[in-house]
């Protein structure tokens, strides 16, 4: 068989690559210059950083496996860095049980509330949850002062004014898969990717970069594949683009699928990073769980990596979830650098824009679902009701949130699914 796999992240490689060693031929279509989607990275230095702050928990481990099938185990390295909580204008750290019951902002009858309801969720069964949205589930368990100093800010900071509708088991995903453990590919995880682009070289696939699909549509010999560089046949297609974005592109589907599935939001994901010549902070993940601040979290990767690795940068991210429309999508570095600049000094009051030496704007559409209490009743099957069509996306590794592990892993339930 000849198969199109529309989209070079993740999900889309790893499909191609087992197809590939079934013995199939594969072309893959990725817009882009470079492998990964989201999890792609940019060269500082001689090693790969990740346009968005990405790291593995000891819980994902489809992709661990992947990554020692890859040949790259020996890479893998894992820490315990420190998470905290701003509260109150302080950092408390709170990343594990005995940070939680040492938790200052909360009384010892608040600590262990907040650590049942938590403890509830580690080994619940999502389907207990379904129909509750996390805002007012967690308000009743575990009480309005906790889930207000710790949670809520953190439910705005992600979802904006749609912060109360988020489904309860998208939350419990985020518990249960949660580890105190923290896993990186030494060097960067571009490097998984690039060598899954080699493997399906090898097996005789093909990767076509900087290749935009313009529409998707059955011919006599199966079908057709149009994009910006010219147009191909095949007798089997995967999109692995959202589900929205391949409403648009296929032709042919039914009304009634686009009606029930092309549907939903999704905010875009948005990083300004910046390298500075000393160190910001002594965290490397630090919730925002005070108002007023202009981004959703900070990542100080190299207060989980060796700032050695980058020839002794100090690499901070500042990441955001926004509507697409909305203006820091269209701001520059500059622009960023100087709102962001009176809220940083507020966690680092020496903080300059000296301190500066280099600076990286990445955003990408389509990136966090919006996971409401319907959100389940609108995710597609793999097999949409044309022949020889496949799609599957982000969408589908519902209630888990977005990841590397879990696109690896709905890859290879799709292949097996083909096969």
């Amino acid at each position: 068989m000849e198969y199109a796999v529309l989209g070079g992240g993740a999900l889309g490689l790893m499909a191609a690559y087992r197809l590939t060693q079934a013995g199939h031929s594969v072309m893959v279509f990725e817009r882009e210059g470079m492998a990964g989607g989201l999890a792609s990275g940019f060269q500082v230095g001689d090693n790969w950083l990740e346009k968005f702050y990405h790291h593995i928990f000891r819980s994902d481990k489809t992709v661990i496996r992947v990554i020692e099938e890859l040949g790259l185990g020996d890479r893998l390295e894992w820490q315990h860095p420190r998470t905290v909580s701003l509260v109150g204008g302080e950092n408390h750290q709170l990343d594990d049980p005995i940070s939680l019951l040492k938790f200052a902002p909360l009384n010892i009858f608040e600590r262990l509330r907040v650590g049942a309801t938590l403890a509830f969720l580690k080994v619940a069964n999502p389907e207990w949850l379904e129909g509750k949205t996390a805002d007012a589930w967690l308000r009743r368990w575990m009480g309005l002062r906790p889930y207000k100093m710790i949670f809520e800010t953190l439910f705005m900071g992600k979802f904006g004014k749609l912060y109360d509708q988020i489904a309860l088991p998208w939350f419990w995903a985020r518990i249960h898969d949660r580890t105190t453990q923290l896993g990186y590919v030494r060097g960067g995880f571009q490097l998984v990717y690039e060598r899954l682009v080699e493997r399906i070289t090898q097996e005789k696939g093909k990767v076509l970069f900087n290749t935009t699909v313009e529409s998707v549509e059955q011919n006599e010999v199966g079908w057709s594949v149009k994009t910006d560089q010219g147009s191909w046949n095949f007798d089997r297609v995967i999109s692995t683009l959202p589900t929205r974005l391949s409403c648009k592109l296929i032709v042919g589907l039914p009304e009634e699928y686009r009606q029930k599935y092309d549907w939903g939001q999704a905010y875009g994901a948005h990083c300004l990073i910046l390298s500075l010549d000393r160190k910001l902070t002594d965290s490397y993940w630090i919730n925002l769980c005070d108002h007023g601040y202009p981004f959703t979290g900070i990542f100080e990767h190299t207060n989980f990596r060796d700032p050695k690795e980058y020839g002794g940068q100090h690499l901070v991210y500042f990441g955001n979830y926004r509507p697409m429309d909305d203006p820091i999508f269209k701001k520059s570095k500059e622009e960023l650098i100087q709102e962001f600049t009176p809220a940083i000094q507020k966690l680092s009051p020496d903080f300059s824009q000296d301190w500066i030496q280099d600076s990286w704007i990445f955003a990408a559409p389509y990136a966090q679902p919006i996971v409401t209490t319907d959100y389940r009743e609108h995710i597609p099957s793999l097999h949409p009701p044309l022949p020889d069509l496949w799609i599957a996306n982000m969408f589908q590794i519902y209630p888990h949130d977005r990841g590397q592990n879990y696109s690896l892993e709905l890859a290879e339930k799709l292949v097996q699914q083909i096969l």
